[in-house]
């Protein structure tokens, strides 16, 4: 045994030690959390006296400009949407069951193709009796005019009464009618037969079949029952624009148009949603003779050529129409007009740096650029970045920009385009 062990009471000494030792472990731990306790206080008043002396927040900053001012020509610019010139329901007029389809549904078809065929062995076999009963009729006519040529005779040598030859002459008139109705039975057993093939009226594009063959089609001389529809057929060249303008667009229309003279005042320009150009020319050729009071527009159509057969019923279009003389006009970026219910409006800054919304009546695009026919001024300051940032009656910090009237679309705007 060592000194130590056999020292008496050593074994007690080291047990009074080893439990004196969490103490000491959590004494420290709470120094710890204390000094932990006063730096977080002293810190968090210092960032509360700095933010007391620090301020109100600096204004968000925004870049603007005075709008861009340009001589344009004067034009109306308008969205239109294509509709067929001719469009047809094709439905059968005699009935019967559906035997062929000639066509490909979505084909291009020309006026007299052979579209659709129904069982034509009914209207035949009324066709051929009707064939014989005018043969029948014609028979007994023949007879009834020898009869009363035969009673004539008689009358004028006395040999024959007066009421023999009446009767007789009732009789040949009766006989005469007979024919007619049987002829009148052949033209109409004639129609039906021929209505049991179904042309095309014109040419155009024809959609999907709405029967299929085997199926039975009730036709309109049966008035019996809805008559089935077939078909249907649009045209496709040339192809109506139809567009509404406002009343300020159609009095400057009206007023331009009275002083032009010849072809050209009837004249748009068309583009295509996928197109940069108004390269598509076509012809005023309808304004609607009452203002619509629920909308305050005027409907109007052109007529467009469709050579390409591009253009399809129901697809949108931009309408433009030239009017005027070259006037002044202020632009500025798409972007900085804004949607407000059923007005638009641009932000502008104040010269205390306030944002002040200004109600604008938009023309069309120009270099990139949207027209403002009213509510601005040369002067106004416009914001044109930072709009997210800018609430009407907010202070903001201006920066000076710049409108750029881009020189493609310029160039583009001299040819017509824009």
């Amino acid at each position: 045994m060592s000194e130590a062990s056999s020292r008496p009471g050593a074994g007690q000494q080291g047990g009074r030690a080893g439990r004196r030792a969490p103490v000491k472990l959590w004494a420290g731990t709470g120094a710890v959390i204390a000094a932990a306790g006063v730096a977080w206080f002293a810190y968090s008043y210092h960032a509360s006296e700095a933010a007391e002396h620090a301020g109100p927040p600096a204004p968000p900053q925004v870049v603007v400009s005075k709008p861009l001012e340009r001589t344009l020509d004067s034009r109306l610019g308008f969205l239109g949407q294509f509709s067929a010139v001719d469009q047809v329901e094709l439905r059968a007029q005699v009935g019967g069951t559906l035997t062929e389809i000639r066509f490909k549904d979505g084909d291009i078809v020309h006026k007299g193709d052979l579209l659709f065929v129904i069982d034509p062995r009914p209207y035949e076999y009324r066709l051929a009796q009707a064939t014989a009963q005018l043969e029948s009729a014609t028979a007994r006519l023949e007879l009834a005019n020898r009869e009363l040529a035969r009673a004539q005779a008689l009358k004028k040598s006395d040999a024959g009464s007066t009421e023999n030859v009446e009767q007789r002459t009732a009789d040949q008139q009766a006989a005469q009618g007979a024919v007619d109705d049987a002829k009148a039975q052949i033209q109409d057993a004639r129609f039906d037969l021929e209505h049991c093939r179904i042309a095309a009226p014109f040419t155009g594009r024809i959609g999907t079949h709405q029967v299929s063959v085997g199926n039975l089609v009730a036709g309109s001389r049966t008035a019996t029952s809805p008559t089935t529809l077939l078909a249907t057929i649009v045209s496709v060249d040339p192809i109506y624009l139809n567009f509404d303008m406002s009343e300020s667009d159609y009095l400057a229309f009206s007023r331009d148009r009275a002083k032009q003279k010849g072809p050209l005042a009837d004249k748009v320009e068309v583009e295509l949603s996928d197109e940069r150009d108004f390269g598509r020319q076509g012809t005023l050729d309808f304004v609607d003779n009452v203002l619509d009071r629920s909308s305050g527009t005027l409907h109007a159509r052109a007529t467009v050529p469709n050579a390409d057969l591009l253009l399809t019923p129901g697809e949108f279009a931009r309408v433009r129409l030239s009017v005027g003389t070259p006037v002044a006009a202020l632009l500025v970026p798409d972007a900085a007009v804004l949607p407000d219910q059923s007005e638009h409006i641009v932000l502008t800054v104040s010269p205390d740096g306030i944002v002040t919304p200004k109600p604008v009546q938009i023309g069309d695009m120009r270099g990139g650029l949207r027209i403002i026919r009213s509510g601005l001024t040369p002067t106004d300051k416009v914001i044109i970045e930072g709009i997210p940032f800018a609430a009407p009656g907010a202070k903001v910090s201006p920066q000076d920009g710049a409108i750029q009237f881009a020189a493609a679309t310029a160039g583009q705007t001299a040819q017509g385009q824009d």
